[in-house]
């Protein structure tokens, strides 16, 4: 993207006026950290999308009223890993506001400014003293260099750190723009169990800033499936201090880099969950071309990715594409099967071409592909399938992984 510039180990704390801590309260195994904080020096301007779950988080909740309440005067989050508060009652709900209190009471800070973020297993009472006591002990050694350690102590089954910023030149001036996430499991559109937090140094009011999160979510945290599990506790918060002092606005001319900032690294992240995906060993991302209607696009997209037949021939390197053509004719979308192209193509990796797009479906019917050649496309690490209904101008990308059966070790013995 012109003019952004890539950070050297990027995280929230890279833009100015970000500080972080990670320390461990004993909730994980090893010693290792698990409970994070990331404070302003100064007061955001915050907005935040959440779980379409019908049963949802206690920290959730928290911070959907609290966003509501005081949009413009948040200063950071406090946040755990391996035990969600979620299906915790009423008593879970006191312990995300006791939770938030005890961050604000370590950092000296005024109440109803710490958001709340939760991972981990349902079902689970809060160990309150545990965090509470960790928090003290984050309180005492804020730093933006801990920026990384933060996307560190809220990981669960994540194998690797998720975190990125860039720095990007307005009309007013240089802003930076950093994020962190986790996720690699109970990942569906409609968030995922993923947490992210997006920050920026940028002068944004509460208003565009709301709508810009939105729009950003649906083009990558809400066009990620791992396996068609939309989680209890998704989050996506996005906060700007203004430490910059550039300000940025809808009706000013560094309004579109900017925004071509955030979805840079909304989507990087999003991207990050899926390859980390449980037991994932393929990257697949699937273009569907020639809809009436983005949403129609992004549904049918949806519907393939999160199909176990197409997942699992994925898994076994099977060009079985005629499990992709079902999955699009079973997502109740009028389509009409003769206009249907179907194409797939290897991705490039380490640095190496991609290959080139093999046609394996036209007309709703074969295309007499290779065999060979088809299954050299779907054994490759990264697989892009490109599906036109022929039916309009509106496309939509969505990413995916397959389904192996290390997936299925991981979460038969979650809890154990």
């Amino acid at each position: 993207m012109p003019g952004h510039e890539r950070l050297p180990d990027g995280s929230v704390t890279s833009p100015t006026g970000f500080n972080a801590s990670a320390v461990a309260a004993g909730l994980k195994d090893g010693g290792q950290p698990d409970v994070g904080l990331l404070v302003s020096a100064t007061s955001c301007a915050a907005a935040g999308v959440f779980t379409q779950n019908r049963v949802r988080a206690a920290p959730v909740l928290y911070d959907e009223a609290l966003l509501k309440e005081r949009p413009g005067r948040l200063r950071g989050v406090v946040m755990n890993a391996r035990v969600a508060n979620a299906c915790t009652g009423e008593r879970g709900l006191k312990a995300a506001e006791a939770m938030a209190r005890a961050a604000e009471a370590a950092l000296e800070l005024p109440a109803r400014t710490m958001l709340v973020l939760s991972t981990g297993v349902i079902g689970v009472q809060l160990p309150l003293d545990r965090i509470e006591r960790a928090v003290q002990r984050a309180a005492k050694s804020m730093n933006p260099a801990h920026g990384p350690e933060i996307a560190r102590a809220i990981m669960t089954t994540d194998t690797k750190p998720k975190h990125l910023a860039v720095k990007v030149e307005t009309t007013g001036g240089v802003v930076t723009v950093g994020g962190m996430a986790k996720g690699a499991g109970m990942i569906h559109p409609n968030l995922a169990t993923l947490l992210g937090v997006l920050t920026t140094d940028a002068v944004v009011e509460v208003a565009p800033l709301s709508d810009l999160v939105r729009r950003v979510a649906d083009r990558s945290f809400n066009a990620i499936t791992i396996d068609g599990d939309t989680s209890t506790n998704d989050t996506v918060l996005m906060l700007a201090n203004g430490a910059s002092e550039v300000e940025v606005r809808r009706d000013l001319e560094g309004w579109k880099v900017f925004e071509e900032a955030v979805a840079l690294v909304a989507r990087e992240l999003a991207l990050m969950i899926v390859k980390d995906g449980e037991g994932a060993t393929r990257f697949v991302e699937i273009q569907v071309t020639g809809a009436p209607t983005e949403p129609m696009a992004r549904d049918l997209g949806r519907a393939i990715a999160r199909s176990t037949l197409v997942k699992t021939a994925l898994a076994g390197g099977d060009p079985n594409w005629g499990r992709i053509l079902a999955a699009a004719g079973a997502a109740g979308i009028p389509i009409v099967p003769e206009r249907m192209q179907l194409w797939a193509q290897r991705r490039a990796e380490a640095g190496g071409p991609a290959g080139e797009w093999l046609v394996l479906a036209q007309d709703g019917a074969v295309a007499d592909a290779d065999e060979d050649a088809a299954r050299a496309v779907f054994t490759a690490p990264a697989i892009a399938l490109r599906l036109d209904l022929g039916m309009g101008g509106a496309e939509a990308t969505v990413w995916t992984c397959d389904l192996s059966e290390a997936y299925v070790r991981i979460n038969a013995h979650y809890r154990s």
